[in-house]
């Protein structure tokens, strides 16, 4: 049983101890937010033909040929979005067209309707409209073509996607299986929003963040409830749940109180690492139980819950959904002057902010005690500080994981 692992070991032993994706179809309209499992591949090109691009009239000669200027065009048809011209333009000839419409057989250009004048001898071009450079012709596969690949296994589909895939003319997607986890906050000191505590209790809110970012991430999450520090009572909530996952808060570290642990190895515990070398939250730990569910022990406090949910719950549900590791090597200048780090990896509560020059620029809050919900309900940013990091002039580079914020 490992101790004090370092972050980044953590991180990848998370993605690696993650289920492999399972593919389900779900209809388009019911796929927001969901991962690919497969590419969504073009079966045609789009447009599927020469589409005109403005509402004017489609000619047989480009606009850069010489032509006979103050002659009259013949008016031979209409083509309309979804109702084509048959036939084809020839020379003195044009065809009302409208924006997204087909461009008919013999057609060079679309003179936009602000350069004609529609007489009753005929249809005029102006002299702008013969000057025109551009076509105003969209060709076909211009978006994109039969057989490429548009959006690639492992991708959240976001709206822009979404209609992406609609316009691939996908009716449904192959996407994963979103993982289950199941969400237990232990301690006698909890009770819930909303009733009456005694003095020496707090309102119980960590459970109401982990289920968010479950949910925001990609995962189907529940809450089994708050339970006392009671060996029976844990045991008991836990050990019939249904998940891939089980998340607890609190009962993580080696208290007489601490019996989340004791009460799993009534259920074939065994723990994989019992702390990481990191500020907040040395005390997350990980193992498996006999049946195969894993589970990640969260210390108490929220705000060490929260940002090793961040680092470690989150890798772990991304690899569940199929998707590449996030890049974290992002980085901004200091705002402020920041400290020397000591011997465990710091991941400070902070904000971006504007330096005196207009620049982006990161800047801590004051207070990281790890109790502190209302400063992480302003961080926008965790800054990273290696361990034993030298101190860091405001200017100088910090790196940073960003929070997802509405």
């Amino acid at each position: 049983m490992k101790k004090g692992i370092p972050v980044d070991e953590a991180v990848a032993f998370m993605r690696e101890a993650a289920p492999a994706p399972q593919p389900r179809k779900v209809a388009l309209s019911k796929a927001l937010g969901r991962v690919l499992t497969e590419p969504v591949v073009a079966t045609r090109d789009q447009p599927p033909f020469d589409a005109s691009a403005m509402d004017g009239y489609a000619i047989c000669k480009s606009l850069t040929d010489p032509v006979a200027q103050g002659s009259p065009l013949t008016l031979i048809g209409e083509s309309a979005a979804g109702k084509r011209f048959d036939g084809r333009v020839e020379w003195g000839q044009c065809v009302r067209i409208y924006t997204g419409a087909p461009v008919p057989d013999g057609a060079k250009a679309v003179v936009i309707q602000e350069n004609v004048r529609v007489t009753d001898m005929g249809v005029f071009i102006e002299p702008d409209g013969w000057n025109d450079p551009k076509t105003h012709i969209r060709p076909k596969g211009q978006d994109f073509k039969a057989g490429h690949e548009l959006l690639e296994a492992g991708v959240r589909l976001d709206p822009w996607r979404l209609s992406l895939a609609a316009a691939a003319g996908q009716k449904s997607l192959k996407v994963a299986r979103r993982p289950r986890i199941s969400i237990l906050s232990t301690g006698d000191e909890l009770v819930a929003p909303g009733s009456e505590p005694r003095e020496d209790q707090i309102f119980e809110s960590g459970s109401f963040a982990l289920m968010a970012m479950c949910r925001q991430w990609g995962a189907k999450a529940s809450f089994i409830g708050v339970e006392s520090d009671d060996l029976d009572v844990i045991h008991d909530a836990l050990k019939d749940t249904e998940a891939n996952l089980i998340v607890t808060i609190g009962g993580a570290s080696v208290g007489d109180y601490d019996l989340v642990k004791p009460a799993l190895e009534r259920l074939g515990l065994v723990i994989d690492f019992a702390s990481i070398n990191i500020r907040p939250g040395k005390p997350t730990w990980t193992g498996v139980l006999e049946d195969g569910r894993r589970v990640l022990g969260l210390p108490g406090n929220p705000a060490s819950s929260m940002v090793c949910a961040q680092l470690f719950l989150k890798p772990w549900i991304e690899a569940a959904l199929g998707q590449s590791a996030r890049d974290t090597a992002l980085s901004l200048p200091a705002a402020v002057d920041i400290s020397a780090n000591g011997p465990r990896e710091t991941w400070l509560r902070g904000r971006i902010v504007t330096d005196g020059e207009g620049r982006p620029a990161l800047r801590p809050f004051a207070d990281q005690d790890s109790s502190l919900i209302a400063v992480f309900a302003q961080s926008d940013v965790l800054i990273r500080r290696l361990p034993n990091a030298p101190a860091t002039r405001a200017g100088d580079l910090c790196a940073y994981l960003p929070l997802e914020r509405y």
